[in-house]
């Protein structure tokens, strides 16, 4: 599947004739943190280092030197970045854990970028599914370091 055309496809348009880089990830079918970061390195096209680790892919998230024509400790560019993650709602079901480690990530990613700036990276979590997923705990941020 992909992202559903209605509301979000004039958004990402937007972002993209404003000079964002656009990228989707789309997490249907997956229920496992291998297919994540799998789908994750595809979708970012990130360096082969960066493997099923989380921190490996926070670290790529706040530095964006592996990125064709960025300087070491470079931003991801004059526009930005917008990550449009959807039909995540399967995996958030299926491995809340692994899901609020993955939504971590992404949160301190947009925060790194927001620090010396303006804002340069933007999550949009979009699904086309139904409502909320059923049974799974409000989310708390987590101060700890990721292993694995």
């Amino acid at each position: 599947m992909s992202l559903d055309p209605q509301p979000l496809a004039p958004a990402l348009e937007a972002a993209a004739a404003a000079g964002r880089t656009v990228v989707r990830l789309d997490l249907s079918g997956v229920r496992g943190k291998a297919e994540l970061m799998r789908r994750c390195g595809d979708a970012l096209r990130l360096p082969e280092w960066v493997g099923g680790n989380w921190d490996a892919l926070a670290d790529a998230l706040r530095d964006l030197s592996w990125l064709p024509g960025a300087g070491a400790g470079a931003g991801p560019g004059a526009g930005g970045w917008l990550l449009a993650v959807s039909q995540w709602r399967g995996y958030a079901g299926a491995r809340p854990g692994e899901w609020e480690t993955f939504v971590e990530v992404l949160e301190e990613a947009v925060g790194f970028w927001r620090e010396p700036g303006p804002e340069l990276v933007v999550v949009v979590l979009a699904d086309t599914g139904p409502g909320p997923v059923a049974g799974a705990p409000p989310r708390t941020p987590r101060l700890k370091r990721r292993r694995g």
